[in-house]
């Protein structure tokens, strides 16, 4: 009786553990890896391309003053003190 109950235990619990610990193999390892080096990559790609939008809002936002430097008219800005 005691013997069938380890050999329940063992096939349960230590045997499905150790198989799922072996059959990493380390085809599966590179291939974590490389998803985990993609999600990486992704998020850095993402950070840089909002950097740029908010850059061609900004190159947008200026470029009414060329026309006026054209025409030889003063920059706007800050007012000068009194």
């Amino acid at each position: 009786m005691i013997k069938k109950f380890f050999k329940v235990l063992w096939t349960w619990s230590l045997q499905d553990y150790w198989v799922f610990v072996w059959s990493k193999t380390s085809v599966d390892e590179k291939a974590i890896a490389t998803v985990h080096e993609i999600q990486r990559r992704y998020k850095l790609s993402a950070a840089e391309l909002a950097d740029i939008g908010k850059a061609i809002k900004e190159v947008g936002n200026q470029i009414g003053d060329v026309g006026d430097a054209i025409k030889g008219n003063s920059r706007r800005g800050r007012p000068k003190k009194k």
